[in-house]
């Protein structure tokens, strides 16, 4: 039988672990900067990441320096467009999420990123499974840079309701804000 999240224990999952993350890895070639956001499935979470973060890097004028993708540690729904509830969250909120289709994280990308945002715990095993690992410093939970809950993972809601989606995105918008000063701080030094 599989636990369907609900609002409660979408809020138990987000307490603090950890501190505020306040600085990033170096990037890999001066000047530019390649973030990876990664889930399950490449469809609620990680996509949400991409397009809000994508959007905040715009708007700081960092589009051509810092690069933004997502992918799944699973392969359930490559080449799909991202789930109509998180599609929803965005379209509601001002964003375009229309370009996004899934795909799955490959190992190849730890030589690749300079920084692995991933949205839980099980997520962050499968990736540093994944060939060597990865450099621990540049595989990290998403909201270790939660101005809020610093160390908290991103609750999938993809068997709750809708709620779940806006919950998700709020945690998104303002980690993002939080992560876009750091990454403009790496790219202009």
């Amino acid at each position: 039988m599989t636990d369907t999240p609900t609002s409660s224990s979408l809020s138990r999952s987000t307490s603090p672990s950890t501190s505020l993350a306040t600085s990033l890895p170096a990037p890999r070639h001066e000047g530019r900067y390649r973030v990876a956001m990664v889930c399950l499935g490449n469809i609620c979470r990680s996509p949400v990441a991409d397009v809000v973060f994508s959007e905040r890097v715009a708007a700081a004028g960092l589009a051509d320096r810092v690069e933004v993708v997502s992918a799944g540690t699973a392969d359930y729904h490559v080449g799909k467009p991202m789930d109509p509830r998180a599609a929803q969250s965005l379209t509601t909120a001002g964003y375009d999420p229309s370009r996004h289709r899934a795909q799955q994280f490959q190992a190849v990308w730890h030589d690749e990123a300079d920084l692995i945002l991933v949205m839980d715990n099980s997520n962050l095993a499968d990736v540093r499974g994944l060939g060597d690992g990865g450099e621990p410093e540049r595989v990290r939970l998403f909201r270790d840079f939660d101005p809020d809950f610093p160390g908290g993972e991103v609750p999938d809601p993809y068997y709750g309701g809708e709620e779940g989606f806006g919950e998700v995105l709020s945690m998104v918008e303002r980690t993002s804000a939080h992560l876009v000063e750091l990454v403009a701080g790496v790219v202009t030094r």
